[in-house]
Formats: structure tokens, C-alpha cells, sequence
């Protein structure tokens, strides 16, 4: 089969790979239909996490066609149309039990990192990705969901990461009716972030990015209010923000940005030194921006260990912080309704489609933010 691989910090190459097969009794072998390359994919492309190894299939964000189902598989079929959750969840560990699915103890042994994911590094359990003609995935009694016979693939897609992401962090954020929220980074979690945002209550939302035609989809497609850092300065960004909101700050800053942020140049060699992607402006300026009191939620991609953020100010400012891997399955149905009532339209931020073969140049193209790409999906031949 055909799989987009890494090959090297940049470097991206679609090959032929062994067909996956059934290992445990609770796979199966998913046909891919549909499979999107994620802003986070583009932390292991960069080659700035942990143990990201050369020759990995990519890939978190898929749905398809269940092509064999292991004797142990209750729920699926051969034939079944599905959308997987990035995380794997057993369903049945201390913290599934307990609806939080991203942080499966036995999907992944690693105690420092959270639950087992596919198409990462192999801090997240070393599981083969979805851009490729044929994946396999474990636990399938628990994470697929079936996509309903009136709906397409590309119409539940993201329901896979981005979207369930984007709400969890709307969620976290606290919410109340009327207030103001600010979104650090208007790619595709950040506009998930910012239309939940709205569903939780908010009066106002405020998208900040550096990239004109990301701040206008953001505007046009999400209804808010929009900050170009780089035209207002990075030293001004925050003083900005308070202008906007009554001296005060946003109530709630959500970071969805994560360690691809741009910063400075002691932030970024410190933590390649320190095998940490990037820098941590997002966080920063999401903890200065915040009001007192305020709420501040992480949920751009951060790896091990350590970054340079203003943790006095969080502390001295009364800032509730929260962060996390999303707890996908939990909000599969829900949004499910969202989406067929028209309040979510997830599948209008898709501005590239390529065939698989072309991989490579597609991660070309979203890394580089060229021709105006919001989000790219790769549709493999077999589909």
C-alpha cells in the first residue's frame, strides 16, 4: 500500500509499505477514504518532537471503510464507514472509565505523556498513521464512530481531532454568557475553537494571527473579530487586547498555537536544545493577555520538557490554566447534532484536496501557508 512517510526533518516521501494486519482480536483494518494532515503534524515534520522516527506513517485525522474486523469486534463489519479518534482508548482502564479517552492508560505506558495516538511520536505509543491506503486500528469497539448512511466522509471528518478539540477547549475556557474570548492562532483547531466559542455563550471572540487571508477566512467564516499581531507589533499585542476589552483583558485566552509559534530567537534555541518545538509566545501572551482572575486553556502541542513561560504572572494574576489532550469520544454525538443542525459546518475550512501520491507536496504547501490553504486532505486511490 501507499504511505506518506518522514523521512527527515522537512522531508516527506510517499512509499509502498506491508499491508497492516490484524494483531489482537479487537482490530481491524480500515480502507482510508479521507485523511488530513493537522497542524501538529507539522511539529514532527519540522523534526522537533521526541522520538519521532524516520519512516513513521503520519497521520491522525482519517476516516473510512472497514475492510476486516477481528474475532473480538462486536460493533463493526466489513463494510462499515467510520471516523477514528486521533486518541486510542481501551474503554475499559482507571481513566476511560471515567470519560477521559486522551489519556488511556493502556494504550500508551508512558506516564509522563498522555494516552496512545496514531501517526505521532512514539511517545504516544509508536502506532502507525492514517495517510496511507490502510490503517490499522485497535480497540475498535470503542473509538470508531459509524458515519450515519446520509452523510459523507468529509462531512464527519473532523470530527476526528479538530473539532472535538476546538470544543474541549471552549469548554475548559469556562464560559459565561456574554463574555469576551480570545483565540491565539486561526488555523483549523483555532476556528474550531472559536465557532464552540460561540456556542458556549460568548459575547465577543477575538482571533489573533499574523497571516491576512487566515484572520479574514476566521472573520467571514466564524463571525469575530480579528488581531494581525505583526502589523500591531509584537510589543503591542497585549496592550492591544486591553485596549479592546475595557483595560481588563479577554475573560478567557485560548492557545491554539502551541510550540509552532514564532518567538524569540533565545526561546526557540533553548528549546530545540532541549528537544522542545519552538517557543511558548502563544502561552505567553495568553497569560499576560488574560483579565484577572481569567481563564487560560492549552490546547496547541507541546512536548517534553520544559518552556520559558511566565508561570509567576499566572500565579499572582489568579489564573485557572487548563490543558489537554481532547477527550474525543466523549463528544462524538454531541457534535454529531451540532453538525446536522447546521450550527457547525467543520467540512467549509477544507481548501486543498490532493491525492495521496502527492503527500508530500501537500505538506509542502500547508507548512509554508502557500496558496492560501486553511486545511488539506488527502484522498487515497483505493477510496
Amino acid at each position: 500500500m501507499k504511505a506518506v512517510t518522514y523521512r527527515g526533518p522537512g522531508s516527506m516521501k510517499v512509499v509502498e509499505k506491508a499491508l497492516p494486519r490484524i494483531e489482537h482480536p479487537d482490530d481491524i483494518v480500515l480502507r482510508v477514504t479521507r485523511t488530513a494532515i493537522c497542524g501538529s503534524d507539522l511539529h514532527l515534520f519540522h523534526g522537533l518532537v521526541p522520538d519521532t522516527r524516520v519512516g513513521a506513517t503520519f497521520g491522525h485525522e482519517f476516516a473510512g471503510v472497514v475492510e476486516e474486523a477481528g474475532p473480538g469486534v462486536a460493533s463493526l463489519q466489513r463494510g462499515d464507514r467510520v471516523v477514528v479518534p486521533f486518541n486510542i482508548a481501551c474503554g475499559t482502564c482507571f481513566y476511560c472509565q471515567r470519560g477521559l479517552t486522551g489519556v488511556c492508560d493502556n494504550s500508551n505506558c508512558s506516564c509522563s505523556m498522555g494516552g496512545g495516538a496514531f501517526g505521532y511520536s512514539h511517545t504516544t505509543g509508536g502506532y502507525e498513521g492514517g495517510q496511507a491506503e490502510f490503517v490499522r486500528v485497535p480497540y475498535a469497539d470503542i473509538g470508531p464512530f459509524k458515519i450515519p448512511e446520509d452523510m459523507e466522509e468529509e462531512d464527519l471528518l473532523f470530527l476526528s481531532d479538530i473539532l472535538p478539540t476546538g470544543y474541549q477547549a471552549a469548554e475548559m475556557a469556562g464560559i459565561k454568557k456574554g463574555e469576551t474570548v480570545c483565540v491565539f492562532g486561526a488555523g483549523p483547531v483555532g476556528l474550531m475553537a472559536m465557532q464552540s466559542a460561540w456556542l458556549m455563550g460568548a459575547g465577543r471572540v477575538i482571533a489573533v494571527d499574523r497571516l491576512d487571508y487566515r484572520l479574514d477566512f476566521a472573520k467571514s467564516w466564524a463571525g469575530v473579530e480579528t488581531l494581525n499581531y505583526e502589523r500591531e507589533g509584537y510589543a503591542h499585542v497585549i496592550g492591544r487586547l486591553r485596549e479592546m476589552t475595557e483595560g481588563r483583558g479577554p475573560d478567557a485566552c485560548i492557545d491554539a498555537v502551541g510550540c509552532e509559534a514564532l518567538g524569540s530567537k533565545w526561546q526557540t534555541l533553548l528549546g530545540k536544545a532541549k528537544l522542545q518545538a519552538g517557543s511558548a509566545t502563544a502561552l505567553t501572551w495568553a497569560i499576560q493577555a488574560a483579565r484577572r482572575g481569567g481563564n487560560v486553556v492549552m490546547i496547541g502541542v507541546y512536548g517534553p520538557p520544559w518552556n520559558m513561560v511566565p508561570m509567576g504572572e499566572a500565579m499572582n494574576k489568579g489564573l485557572t490554566i487548563r490543558g489537554a489532550q481532547c477527550n474525543v469520544k466523549r463528544y462524538l454525538p454531541h457534535l454529531l447534532e451540532h453538525i446536522r443542525a447546521g450550527r457547525l459546518n467543520p467540512k467549509a475550512i477544507i481548501s486543498h484536496r490532493f491525492p495521496l501520491e502527492n503527500g508530500a507536496e501537500a505538506y509542502r504547501i500547508f507548512d509554508e501557508k502557500r496558496d492560501e490553504c486553511i486545511k488539506c486532505v488527502l484522498i487515497p486511490q483505493a477510496a
